[in-house]
Formats: structure tokens, sequence, C-alpha cells
């Protein structure tokens, strides 16, 4: 079922001032895109997009005072949709034209006001709708911040991913969140994640409890929400399986409808995973920057081959 935000969630967020139509308070935005209805204005209905908040500006209304009062009251009837049209708002603090307000009563759809200027409000709504409105998901994991790169460390439960965030956090580096990570995906699909109010700050080790990291090492160990880069995905040692050694294979796994690259790393007494977790994060780095290392290592194996064949020759 697709997320919702209501239009009495626009009205307090945004203190929208509501001229009429409260009835309408309930009725649910479902998609985060915005509509200026200027075509409409002209009677252009054909492929009007109802479904979108609309908002009415000084260009439209003044557009539509140069209509006659026939077309005035046919645009308005049409804009108001009583089935799909969530709210109509009107920006600058214009005054509502008299065939709008008759609209809106009949149809029981909210008509509100804001005295910011539309372009400026188009921005913070679009941008408060598609963080309301994203894809959602939570997945079981410690994310953290390692030099500026995100990383989401999974694997089962007793692993050591606990263990490994506060060690990464006695180096320096910033916890989001452990145990369980909320994750959403911006349009443009990037995956943005943070911990759930409740375990806000917290870490739980075994054998000690429950910790509150900003409390123990500052306001500078823990971060709100951070976009996720990587995934080192934590698992026990298995004698029998072929690990990648060089670093040519990569892995990706899908969190929502995004692909991520994924880092396996095998647990085993004696490997210490923060600082093998810090220099996954540092390669990432200089794979994004241009610079592979396993590459660069192939081609010049490569090369040496070649220039031994060339000498058997």
């Amino acid at each position: 079922m697709p997320k919702k935000v209501k239009v009495s969630d626009l009205v307090r967020e945004f203190h929208l001032e509501v001229i009429c139509g409260e009835e309408g308070l309930k009725r649910p935005i479902t998609v985060a895109d915005l509509y200026r209805p200027g075509l409409e204005m002209a009677g252009y209905f054909e492929f009007h997009p109802s479904e979108r908040v609309q908002i009415l500006g000084k260009t439209e209304l003044t557009f539509f005072d140069g209509l006659s009062s026939e077309e005035r009251m046919d645009r308005m009837v049409r804009l108001c949709s009583p089935e799909d049209t969530p709210c109509i708002i009107i920006s600058r603090g214009l005054e509502p034209p008299i065939e709008l307000l008759a609209a809106a009563n009949e149809r029981k759809i909210t008509l509100a006001r804001t005295g910011v200027a539309t372009t400026i409000f188009t921005s913070r709504l679009t941008g408060f709708l598609e963080n309301r409105l994203a894809p959602t998901t939570t997945i079981h994991g410690v994310l953290v911040e390692i030099y500026g790169i995100g990383m989401l460390i999974t694997g089962s439960s007793g692993i050591g991913k606990s263990e490994t965030a506060l060690e990464l956090v006695k180096r320096g580096h910033r916890l989001i969140a452990d145990d369980a990570v909320e994750i959403r995906q911006t349009a443009d699909f990037q995956l943005i994640g943070n911990p759930p109010e409740l375990i806000q700050h917290l870490l739980e080790i075994r054998g000690i409890g429950i910790i509150n990291v900003m409390t123990l090492f500052g306001a500078g160990a823990v971060r709100s929400s951070k976009k996720i880069s990587v995934v080192c995905r934590l698992e026990t040692w298995q004698q029998e399986r072929q690990y990648d050694r060089l670093g040519l294979d990569e892995e990706t796994t899908k969190i929502i409808d995004t692909d991520i690259p994924v880092v396996t790393i095998p647990v085993r007494p004696g490997r210490n995973l923060a600082v093998i977790i810090e220099v996954a994060a540092m390669n990432y780095r200089l794979k994004r920057m241009g610079y592979n290392a396993a590459l660069q290592f192939t081609n010049k194996l490569t090369e040496s081959l070649a220039e031994d064949m060339d000498d058997l020759e």
C-alpha cells in the first residue's frame, strides 16, 4: 500500500491558512509532484494531473481575472475534481476568486493560502513531500560514517557488528544507527539511513548492555542520518569457500530499487574488523576518484607476462 500524507499535514507543517473546505483536510496526497494549472486556466484539461496538489500563483490568477464570468466558473468547477484533487493552495497571500470559493465549498476540497512566494513555497513543499512519500524499508544492521562514506554493516546476529561499530567510534568515526536502520529512497535513487527514534545514539554491546554513544564519546561521535554508499557483509569464515583475493569482482545488492556495492568480509579470530572496514571505505573513495589497485595490479601482471613471453621467443 502506497504511503500517504494528509492535507492536514501540509497545513500544520507550513502554517497554511485554511480558507474553506475543512472537510477535505483528511484527503490523502499520494504523489510528491506539484502542479500549477496554467493551461487549465486557458481551458485545456485533457491531460490535467488532478491527483497532484494544485498551486495557484500570481501568474495563474492574473490570467484568470481576464476571463469572462462563464469561463471563470467553468475553469474552477473543472479544476476542483471531487475524486482526485487533494487540495488547492494560493501563494503570495493573494485573494481567492469567488468562483474558486464556490467550487471548493461545493466539492468539499480544502482551499488554503500561504504568504510565501510561489517558487520558494513549491520548492519547500516538494522537498517535504518527497521526504514523506519516499519508499522506505528497515534493515537489521549497523550504519556508520567512515571518512565521509556511509557504511552499512550487516550480518547474522552475534557476529560482531555492534562491537565493530564501537571500535570504529573509538577510532574517530561516527555512528548513525545500531541494530535497526530505517532507509528511505530519494527521487534520485539515493539511500538515506537513519535510526529509529527510540534507539537513536544507542549501541548494544553483549556483556555490557546498552550504552549511549553521544554521552560517552560526545556529539561528534554520532549523526542523525547518512547516505548509504557501501554494504559490508560480515559472515563466518568458511574454509571451503573461495573468497575474492584481488578485489576485481564487484558484487552488488538491491535495497528498495537501488543497487549498492557489497564487500563481503569473512570473520574469524584474529581479524581486526574495524581496520578492515576502514580500509574498505578508503578503497571505495579511491575507486570513485578513478584509482583501482586491483585493476592496476592485473594490468602490470599482464604486461610482465607478455614481456616474459617475448623473451622466450
